[in-house]
């Protein structure tokens, strides 16, 4: 077996929060447990208990208090979480109301711009206020097409304090993958900013915005933030008003309204191969304890650290992000590109704004890599005590990357969850050492394995990401899946009564975890998952085009987007023209993350007898995999077209 390669250690692990709440364990429950592997085991097998001692720990702000920590932990989906508890989301992010930095907000090519968490509170209060004398009322739907700044988490605090439900979409996604989103869940008010800026040019967003109002009737007033030109005529907006102008002067005191620990609080998006995106609705007291959990104990956030996320509005570490007001640390929000005005930029700001603990994705390391951008020489990051990459698997060479070229004293935690949970399922460790290729740990109170189809657990093989019982961050349901049909199709279709995530991994014999990727059809280039459908109703729109199959390629350590496009009239070549319209239609109405890295003709399209698409035997065969279930295809010898392609070649 090849010696693991240990790249760093922490110095003082029994000064984290994460040894002091097992020191904790230990002397409420008389237990002897000395290792984070002794304190995962017990959390997953003693379910209530561990969930039970670390709402005590959090100190959640609550009103009324639970009768049981969950009903059933093995009833999945469904089981009810702290029943009886009341509490509100926003008065937990509020708690600390003093002079001390909230947020900074650094806007391409802008001054930064600094709220203190009065200062914060104080404008929540004035922006709740305007919310309920607009109507908004509990569970309404208010929207975010807004680029990731102080006014997006404002917005979202004040719909929270009502209890109303908050869902977002970063600007720079096309109209229909918008409206693919918000029509679904009617939303009454939407906050929008003007525009947004991104490599040093400036992108208007009304147009845009305008165009979605046309398919969203149930909106009653619009937020315009003036981000990109102040005083900017919107009076061509129904039913528009400024940011600045709609905040009340004369607000009546900000009152958070009790609602139960299964309230809804988030609806965020997650993409599969058919239909619309699922629309995942995700519960405040859930999302409130798995984000204190992980923000805490596995990242060791405390109220004198600095958090950056390199995220958009449409992402879920944006949520996560806003979380950590909850702990009272200082968040950087950034908006625009992370190499303008130069490839340092992101490293200067790490130093400029005294970062401790700063997150990005494993594309943007990997870019950096491949800049040869050396910020152990270019800049100074004393302040810097962790990164966080996830979104994509963290290749091995990154990992060498960042302790020769960025810092060697730094804590490289290679994280991985999902929009769909809200939160992580293995992630970093402040206590364990960091392993070369690995992330550090299961999360706690996560009963993670890596499943055969036969459902064994597997060590040191490759698996299915399966988990064994409830955790709170578990969606409550999917919007307009009234029989819950939708919702347990999407985890619990291929191990009953099991959440099965749709990642393989493999768990080592020392409790580290290696992420391989999807291993269902949906993409995931750049850590972003999108569904096909979406890609596939915009190509199959054009009357050159019969059919179409599109994939995620495995490459250079993240996914790139391959479409296969059968012509019509038995063409076999495709024009440039058209590859140039393909792609240009695409990024207009999905995003610029949609656009296929390559698009090749085919001649045949695989297909099962039920009519379905194939598109995991077809990744499997340009992966050099071999395809197993082609009994169940209509069509079986088109998969012979995709073999040895050799644009597809390594």
């Amino acid at each position: 077996m090849t010696k693991k390669q240990i790249l760093w250690s922490p110095r003082h692990p029994e000064q984290t929060q994460i040894a002091q709440f097992l020191q904790l364990v230990n002397a409420k429950k008389q237990l002897s447990l000395s290792s984070y592997e002794e304190l995962h085991y017990w959390s997953v097998n003693n379910v209530s208990e561990f969930w039970y001692q670390f709402w005590d720990y959090s100190e959640i702000i609550h009103s009324a208090s639970y009768h049981q920590v969950v009903d059933d932990e093995k009833k999945m989906p469904g089981a009810k979480w702290f029943p009886g508890a009341r509490l509100n989301f926003t008065e937990n992010l509020l708690r600390h109301r003093d002079d001390k930095i909230a947020i900074h907000f650094q806007g391409e090519g802008q001054p930064v711009r600094s709220i203190t968490y009065k200062q914060l509170f104080d404008e929540v209060e004035q922006l709740a206020h305007s919310l309920k004398e607009t109507g908004v009322v509990k569970g309404d739907r208010i929207a975010g097409f807004i680029p990731n700044m102080p006014e997006a988490i404002i917005a979202m605090l004040a719909t929270a304090s009502i209890g109303a439900i908050w869902s977002s979409s970063s600007p720079d996604f096309g109209i229909k993958g918008v409206l693919d989103r918000f029509s679904q869940i009617e939303p009454k008010v939407i906050f929008a900013a003007n525009g947004y800026f991104y490599n040093g040019k400036i992108f208007d967003s009304l147009e845009k915005l305008q165009e979605i109002l046309q398919s969203l009737p149930s909106v009653k007033k619009v937020v315009v933030v003036e981000y990109t030109e102040e005083n900017q005529p919107i009076s061509h907006i129904e039913n528009a008003v400024h940011y600045s102008s709609f905040l009340s002067t004369h607000p009546s005191k900000l009152t958070f309204e009790q609602l139960p620990f299964d309230h809804p609080l988030y609806i965020m998006y997650s993409s599969g191969t058919t239909g619309l995106p699922k629309s995942i609705v995700h519960s405040s007291g859930g999302t409130l304890i798995q984000h204190l959990k992980e923000l805490r104990l596995h990242c060791d956030l405390t109220r004198d650290d600095t958090i950056f996320y390199f995220t958009t509005c449409g992402w879920m570490m944006w949520n996560w992000l806003v979380s950590s007001l909850a702990v009272g640390a200082t968040l950087v929000l950034y908006d625009g590109s992370p190499f303008y005005p130069n490839k340092n930029a992101m490293w200067d700001m790490v130093d400029k704004l005294e970062i401790s603990i700063f997150g990005t994705s494993a594309k943007y390391i990997d870019a950096c890599k491949e800049a040869k951008v050396f910020p152990k020489q270019d800049a100074n990051l004393s302040s810097l005590k962790t990164i966080l990459s996830t979104g994509s698997p963290l290749v091995e060479e990154s990992f060498d990357y960042v302790y020769s070229k960025i810092k060697k004293d730094v804590l490289l935690a290679s994280i991985s969850g999902g929009t769909d949970i809200i939160s992580c399922f293995a992630l970093g460790n402040p206590m364990l050492p960091v392993i070369r290729g690995e992330l550090q740990c299961r999360g706690l109170g996560m009963d993670i394995h890596a499943l055969d189809h036969a459902q064994h657990s597997l060590i040191n093989e490759k698996g299915e990401l399966a988990c064994k019982t409830a955790f709170p961050s578990m969606p409550i349901y999917f919007w307009n899946d009234p029989d819950g049909v939708k919702y347990h199709n999407a985890y619990f279709d291929l191990f009953p009564h099991i959440w099965h995530h749709g990642d393989f991994i493999k768990i080592t014999e020392d409790g580290g975890v290696k992420i391989f990727g999807r291993s269902d059809s949906t993409l995931n280039p750049g850590g972003i998952r999108i569904g096909t459908a979406e890609i596939y109703r915009v190509v199959e729109t054009l009357d050159y085009v019969d059919d179409s199959l599109v994939i995620g390629q495995d490459w250079e350590g993240d996914q790139r987007i391959v479409l296969f496009i059968k012509l019509r009239n038995n063409n076999e070549s495709i024009t440039g023209d058209n590859i140039s319209e393909i792609k240009s239609l695409i990024k207009t109405n999905c995003s610029p993350r949609h656009v296929p890295t390559i698009i090749l003709p085919i001649n045949d399209i695989p297909y099962t007898i039920n009519g379905k698409k194939v598109e995991v035997a077809v990744k499997k065969v340009i992966d050099g995999e071999k395809v197993t279930n082609k009994d169940a295809l209509a069509n079986p010898d088109s998969l012979e077209l995709y073999k040895n392609i050799p644009e597809l070649s390594r």
